[in-house]
């Protein structure tokens, strides 16, 4: 339950900001603790929320593993007090409806996982990046994954711009400029989804980046026989052809995190 003023008094999931040099689970952890008095165990990502690279929030699922719920004698200015409510979240008052999703993906995850369990790795990274997974597949069948050539093939990264314009239009753009630049190809992508991500808390400045592991699918009605020609030297694709890494690329698409922009 809120204890801001202008909010005070409505119910609201357990959030906050990160603190300077704190990891994104320690920052989850804090948040319960002070909000609602349990210690608690992550599960997995549920959704990244993002307004562009100044604004990302992590949706978790996870499970109290100690602590006691915050009572109105323990109110303070993080909250006033938590509890379990078992009934439809809108019959309270909340202080945003934006909660109602989360709480969606959460009761469809616990029945069915959309996808495997997804938590932040303890990485470093300079920029805030898209690590970006393109698959392609024609009609018959065949797939082919874009990949950087420089010094060993991998994944294209994307750095995320930092004006004030590319820090409020989204994580879509850079990866739309990729394929509109350096392979000349302005398909409709279907949504974006979120396969992993990196952080190390606590770094330099130029280790505390993030790195989020993103796969970005082509609608079939948007394809061709085969992938355009990269207009950059440093990209080709790549056919993949053993049939049991197809297999995952292929899972994987129907499987990530979703991200809500």
């Amino acid at each position: 339950q809120e204890a801001k003023p202008e909010c005070r008094g409505r119910w609201y999931l357990p959030a906050g900001r990160m603190e300077p040099g704190e990891g994104i689970v320690a920052a989850l952890r804090r948040e319960v603790k002070e909000e609602a008095g349990l210690e608690c165990e992550p599960l997995t990502l549920l959704a990244l929320e993002e307004r562009g690279p100044a604004w990302i929030r992590f949706a978790f699922l996870a499970r109290a593993t100690g602590g006691t719920l915050k009572t109105l004698e323990e109110a303070d200015s993080e909250s006033l007090q938590a509890t379990w409510w078992p009934g439809d979240p809108r019959s309270l008052p909340l202080r945003s409806p934006d909660i109602l999703p989360v709480l969606d993906l959460a009761t469809r995850y616990r029945r069915s996982p959309a996808h495997p369990p997804t938590l932040p790795r303890e990485l470093p990274c300079s920029p805030l990046c898209l690590r970006l997974l393109l698959p392609f597949a024609n009609a018959a069948g065949d797939l082919w994954v874009l990949l950087a050539t420089a010094g060993t093939l991998h994944l294209p990264v994307v750095a995320c711009g930092t004006s004030p314009s590319e820090l409020r239009a989204g994580l879509r753009p850079p990866l739309l400029r990729l394929l509109r630049d350096c392979l000349a190809w302005e398909p409709q992508p279907a949504a974006l989804g979120l396969l992993g991500l990196q952080h190390r808390p606590g770094g330099s400045g130029d280790t505390d980046g993030i790195c989020f592991n993103v796969v970005l699918s082509i609608p079939p009605g948007s394809q061709r026989d085969e992938p355009p020609e990269p207009r950059d030297p440093a990209l080709r694709w790549w056919p993949v052809r053993e049939e049991g890494l197809r297999g995952r690329i292929l899972q994987r698409l129907r499987a990530a995190v979703p991200v809500r922009s």
